[in-house]
This record gives structure tokens, sequence and C-alpha cells, in this order.
């Protein structure tokens, strides 16, 4: 996977989502702000010890009714009050150990001030990414199975 989602992301390697429902005391910038100061923690101290990458998203509210199977909702309920980590790790055991780190754990305990959940982090190991075809690729790509069906 020369050319994956994530560069430099092993075939094998392990996803970490961590869901966080922000308290109602706290806003979007507060959660925002400290998350911000984990990551780049995170990308200091962890880049040459397994961690690949991540990113952060908000819940937006909108509600795929195409993609749906539980009804037709109009807008999520926690919209602009759940947010998703998800990281990118070489191994399970290399991102455990970034835990443990001293400079980690004050960064990770102002993030769950904010979050009326607690966290549970659940560890997946990834089956398939890839990104989108260019335009020519995807051109080849319908030809390919027209000309075989």
């Amino acid at each position: 996977m020369a050319d994956g989602l994530i560069r430099n992301f092993p075939h094998d390697g392990v996803v970490t989502i961590n869901r966080v429902v922000i308290k109602p005391e706290y806003t979007i910038d507060d959660v925002q702000e400290r998350v911000a100061y984990l990551c780049e923690n995170v990308k200091t101290y962890h880049s040459t010890t397994g961690f690949v990458g991540g990113f952060v998203c908000l819940n937006s509210g909108n509600v795929s009714n195409e993609g749906s199977t539980v009804g037709q909702a109009v807008e999520s309920e926690m919209k602009g009050k759940e947010a998703l980590i998800i990281t990118f790790w070489k191994t399970f055991e290399e991102h455990e150990a970034s835990h443990r780190s001293e400079t980690f754990q004050p960064l990770f305990e102002n993030v769950l001030e904010c979050c009326e959940n607690g966290n549970e982090e659940i560890a997946y190991d990834m089956m398939w990414a890839g990104a989108a075809y260019s335009a020519e690729e995807a051109e080849a790509a319908r030809l390919a199975k027209e000309t075989a069906a």
C-alpha cells in the first residue's frame, strides 16, 4: 500500500478511536484547545515510536438517510457535542506505551475533564484503506468493469 490513505501507515497497523461527549459546561473551543495540546504532544514525542497520524472530527448533526437503516432521522442529537479522536499506530503496544508517558498523562487528564462519558478507547486492526481514484484511474476502472461484464 505505497499510496495508502494515511502515508506510511502499515497494512497491519492499528487504529484507535476515542469517543468524547462534551459536558454542557464546556465549549467546543475548550475541547479543541485541550485536544490540540494532546495531539501536538503525541506528534512530538511519539512520531518515532509508533505514531503514524490521526485526526479529530466533530459530529456535524447530519444523518445520512441514504446510508442509515435505522429510520429517517433529520439531525443527530449529538450535533456539536460529540467528537471522535482517531489515531493510527504501527502496533497496539506502541500506542499503549505512549499513554504511559509522563508528558502525555497531564494533557490527557485535561481532555477528560471535558468528557461527560469518561473515556473508552477502542483499538481496531486495519482491514482496508484507500484513496479515491484520479479521474483517469476512475475512467479506466469503469471501462474495465464494462468490458469484463
